[in-house]
């Protein structure tokens, strides 16, 4: 039904076992995308098992938007050298690479948010909740809908996925985990914009040159 140089094919297209991937061609009958949506379904479940392992190989990525206006740099890793050789891997981190770039995040994950940066928007979403003239017994609730809007805003993996706004980063990420078999864990990232930070020229910066050399 299928033969060795299939198995080689369906483990290079989704970094699984060897045994796992003699299974799903088996199950499907030697069908490579069959095999493939097997694997994906079988691996769904036990992601979350996965997700306990240690992931210390991976890669770093970068990617330069706009004729070098936007540099990224951002380091996902997984459990072994083989996976991060994997295409489908590589096309994650730059997917993920992408979505640092576009929607500038300033976090990975929720628990990285510090509390005090937490506490302070707090108290301004509860501000702007009293303001808007919302009763005092329903600005506790509205102000933590509110911080849900802003995890999805500041963290990366709580962002929609920029090719795909019906799944978050976080689900992506552990579709993948289900697909290839290892665990995948984005570490950290690193987003430059040029001139961010610097206070800008004013536009008549240059008539205000050629004045002075005038004086």
């Amino acid at each position: 039904m299928f033969t060795a140089q299939d198995v080689k094919e369906l483990r290079e297209r989704t970094g699984c076992g060897m045994m796992d991937c003699k299974k799903a061609l088996t199950e499907s009958n030697g069908d490579m995308e069959k095999a493939i949506e097997f694997l994906r379904e079988k691996g769904l479940a036990t992601a979350a098992k996965k997700a306990g392992r240690i992931a210390s190989e991976g890669m770093v990525d970068c990617y330069i938007h706009d004729g070098g206006r936007i540099g990224v740099m951002i380091e996902v890793n997984s459990e072994t050298d083989y996976v991060a050789k994997n295409a489908e891997f590589k096309q994650l981190v730059h997917d993920l690479a992408m979505q640092v770039c576009v929607n500038s995040p300033a976090y990975v994950r929720r628990e990285e948010v510090p509390t005090e940066v937490l506490d302070h928007e707090r108290e301004i979403l509860r501000a702007q909740a009293l303001n808007e003239g919302k009763p005092e017994k329903i600005v506790d609730k509205m102000v933590e809908g509110r911080i849900e809007k802003y995890y999805k805003e500041v963290c990366l993996l709580e962002q929609p996925f920029i090719k795909d706004p019906d799944i978050t980063v976080n689900q992506l990420v552990t579709e993948k985990i289900a697909t290839i078999g290892e665990n995948i864990t984005v570490r950290r990232f690193v987003r430059f914009e040029r001139g961010e930070g610097l206070e800008k020229r004013s536009d008549d910066f240059a008539s205000e040159v050629a004045d002075m050399i005038k004086g």
